[in-house]
């Protein structure tokens, strides 16, 4: 079964949008296709809310994936747009 990965937060106070997505762009263009299981990635907005919504083939890639990202330079230019204590990320099986 594939995974699907929902990620909510909000940016943090000062953080410039225009910048944010340019770090969104270089996660989802850079980092995250070259990994193995990774399906799509896509990020929206509204109001002063954000999620990010990832497909893998696997909840077994999803977490490989996470062990590639801690640490990794675009995704804590990433994460650095993030306001403290409003990240959430939960993973679902699909059903399919």
């Amino acid at each position: 079964m594939s995974a699907v990965e929902i990620t909510t937060f909000q940016l943090a106070d000062g953080a410039d949008e225009s910048d944010f997505l340019a770090a969104d762009r270089r996660v989802q263009t850079e980092l995250v296709p070259n990994q193995p299981g990774f399906m799509r990635r896509t990020t929206a907005g509204h109001g002063d809310a954000w999620l990010v919504v990832t497909l893998w083939y696997s909840e077994q890639q999803a977490r490989d994936f996470d062990a590639v990202a801690r640490g990794h330079p675009l995704q804590q230019a990433f994460d650095s747009f993030m306001a403290p204590g409003t990240l959430a990320s939960h993973r679902y099986e699909t059903l399919d």
